[in-house]
């Protein structure tokens, strides 16, 4: 097992940072170390969420439908892996979902991702189409999607594989990876890297409160970010002192 498809353990600290900063944020970070595919491409919220998505990978993954393996019929059968990734999806995690890019039917609808939200599912992303759009930015639990889909996941999607590497929206993500979903969109951070992206974020943070800030107060950006002048690191450090941080 390689170090990338490892599970590894989720501390309570590295996912309360990451609720605290941006996605834009830890694509720098990822972006430092030569990370450079890590966002989700073309996913949006569904709802508006009062703060960030976050929690270690649980995936699903589809291939192309063929039409004498995908009737209706196929639901009955209790383990279906779509049925059962829905089952399975740990409470804390977030259910990512190949749909290889493509809306044209849904990934999932209002039931099932009604279902990972009672069962205490951190939250919910495909690079498909959620059916029942409306009723799931309802729902307290995030969940991202490139578009509404109201076609049943049967007409295009076959569910094949559960919590294998997968792609999503060209982003890699492996099972327990982080996944921290804001505003602009979905990052997927390595698991082996979660503690030091959350940390070097979380520090990110402070410092670009800051220069807002002193932007607010009419100071140009220049020698203030990146701190270049000296003189920035000292206002910094008083800025920071003052508000405990």
């Amino acid at each position: 097992m390689t170090q990338d498809t490892a599970q590894h353990t989720v501390r309570p600290e590295t996912v309360e940072r990451f609720r605290r900063v941006s996605t834009a944020t830890i694509c720098t970070c990822l972006y430092k170390r030569g990370l450079r595919h890590q966002f989700v491409q073309d996913v949006q919220p569904v709802g508006r969420y009062e703060r960030n998505m976050v929690g270690p990978a649980f995936t699903l993954r589809y291939m192309p439908a063929r039409e004498d393996l995908n009737a209706l019929e196929v639901f009955r059968d209790r383990g279906h892996p779509q049925r059962k990734a829905v089952e399975e999806c740990p409470p804390g995690a977030v259910m990512v979902i190949d749909s290889r890019k493509d809306a044209r039917a849904a990934s999932a609808g209002g039931i099932l991702v009604g279902r990972l939200h009672a069962r205490g599912v951190a939250g919910v992303v495909t690079d498909g189409g959620f059916r029942d759009s409306s009723d799931i930015g309802k729902l307290p639990m995030p969940a991202y999607h490139q578009r509404p889909s109201a076609p049943t996941n049967l007409t295009l999607h076959q569910a094949i594989d559960i919590n294998v590497p997968i792609g999503c929206g060209d982003a890699p993500v492996f099972p327990g990876d982080m996944v921290v979903g804001d505003g602009d969109g979905v990052v997927i951070v390595p698991a082996h890297l979660a503690d030091e992206i959350a940390a070097e974020a979380t520090e990110m943070t402070v410092f670009e409160d800051f220069v807002e800030d002193e932007v607010r107060r009419g100071r140009s950006i220049l020698g203030l970010y990146p701190a270049t002048d000296p003189q920035t690191q000292v206002d910094f450090a008083a800025w920071r002192k003052s508000r405990g941080r």
